[in-house]
């Protein structure tokens, strides 16, 4: 694989772990990866990006994108218990890790390889 195409594979893991935790971030690396950089330029992006703290509002910016891949496959009472999770971690009754097993098992559950392929639902992680 040519040095691009390991970047396009790299940004699609890593793309929302870094929305979790700044969308500045991830709108810089998104305008960035339309230019010329090596991958081991994006790579210090990336690792940088996931250095700034998550907020409350990164967190539920990137649990929305990505439940927008599931919510048509969603039963109704997924889709309840999605809102109900977002209110909980907005209140500070759950953790960020909890929003993210809810999106990973239902990625499993439906096969949504495009959310599977992505490494912050891989990835365990305190709030």
């Amino acid at each position: 694989m040519k040095e691009r195409g390991h970047i396009e594979q790299l940004w699609r893991e890593e793309k929302y772990h870094v929305l979790l935790h700044s969308q500045q971030s991830y709108q810089m690396i998104r305008n960035a990866l339309k230019t010329d950089l090596s991958l081991h330029q994006v790579q210090q992006m990336i690792d940088d990006a996931l250095l700034i703290e998550p907020s409350i509002g990164s967190v539920c910016n990137a649990f929305d994108h990505m439940w927008g891949y599931l919510k048509k496959c969603a039963n109704e009472e997924e889709r309840q218990q999605s809102k109900l999770l977002k209110a909980d971690f907005i209140n500070g009754k759950i953790d960020t890790q909890t929003l993210l097993d809810f999106l990973a098992e239902l990625a499993n559950k439906y096969d949504v390889q495009y959310l599977l392929q992505s490494r912050v639902l891989n990835t365990k992680r305190k709030r």
